[in-house]
């Protein structure tokens, strides 16, 4: 008895190894892959200026990482006690505006070091509604909870995020020709800005981004992963949801996950990660007896095991 519909997946070329190095930026649906990733300890550089949501944030941060741009006192604005910036999350908001002008252009930095040398980027896109603030004119990546009458809110039509997309591709390809963009977009709902209009939303990305696969000058450098597909397809029950019903639940990740292992991780790195995986569940125990002669064993021999491993890789790091 068949009880799914199979989003049919196929591995890639190029795959993910130990070797490789990730930049993640997008929704925050890449922070749950992204905590995978992590987990298993590859090498990776994850949303430097916080959750982007919309292609043109994303877009606009990488194109100013590349340029070496630089974010000055007049690029941040004060409200609520907290300094902001409308093109980062308000994770990194601060009460003084000199850390936060640090952070931003520590993310800058960052961002531009690591894609001279990461050998996949990984971007999901959330949604296409975006909130221009009409003071300046300029489209923002969050709100930062500022006044609703200081913006006007817009859906992104199919041409502006082919064309957003195709610049931040042109860029990241020019400033490293050997990339691999993997886009997928993100199950997350936002049932926020209404049923109808989340669809229309993720209507025009899922439109916009087959737009550009098609284009033959990024055949070999654009791939893109259905995880909004497993989703709503493989996945059409809200057992698979938060209590919110509309994120993921951790089943739902854990599922999307194995689908994306298959797809992208290379055959390589499965030891690999079997050891991490097992020195990761060590590092959780707790003892019953802390200082008996058997836990004292334990330790050591996790011990063994993570300078073994480090010895392999020594960019790895573990937290007891």
């Amino acid at each position: 008895m068949k009880l799914q519909t199979q989003v049919p997946l196929q591995q890639v070329s190029d795959q993910i190894d130990y070797h490789s190095r990730l930049l993640l930026m997008g929704s925050c649906f890449v922070e749950n892959m992204g905590a995978k990733l992590d987990y298993f300890k590859f090498r990776v550089l994850q949303n430097p200026f916080g959750i982007l949501f919309h292609p043109k944030a994303i877009g606009k941060l990488i194109l100013k990482s590349i340029q070496e741009e630089e974010y000055k006192e007049s690029d941040i604005f004060y409200h609520n006690e907290q300094w902001h910036c409308f093109d980062a999350h308000s994770d990194l908001s601060d009460a003084s505006k000199e850390n936060l002008l640090l952070e931003l252009n520590k993310g800058l930095s960052q961002t531009k070091k690591e894609l001279s040398v990461t050998s996949h980027v990984l971007i999901t896109l959330g949604t296409a509604w975006v909130y221009r603030h009409i003071e300046t004119n300029s489209v923002v990546a969050n709100c930062h909870k500022v006044p609703q009458k200081a913006f006007s809110k817009e859906l992104l039509s199919i041409a502006e995020i082919s064309e957003s997309l195709e610049h931040t591709i042109d860029a990241l390809l020019a400033v490293n020709p050997k990339v691999k963009i993997v886009i997928t977009i993100s199950p997350v709902r936002h049932l926020k800005d209404g049923f109808v209009e989340n669809q229309r939303s993720k209507a025009h990305l899922l439109s916009a981004l087959h737009q550009v696969l098609q284009s033959r000058k990024y055949t070999e450098a654009l791939s893109y992963f259905a995880s909004y597909e497993i989703m709503m397809d493989e996945l059409r029950d809200y057992r698979f949801y938060k209590s919110d019903m509309v994120h993921p639940n951790e089943l739902a990740v854990d599922y999307i996950w194995e689908k994306f292992n298959y797809v992208w991780i290379s055959g390589n790195a499965r030891q690999t990660m079997a050891a991490v995986d097992d020195i990761q569940k060590g590092l959780k125990h707790r003892a019953f007896y802390p200082e008996s002669e058997q836990h004292r064993k334990f330790l050591e021999k996790l011990h063994e095991k993570i300078t073994r491993l480090q010895k392999l890789h020594p960019f790895m790091t573990f937290n007891n």
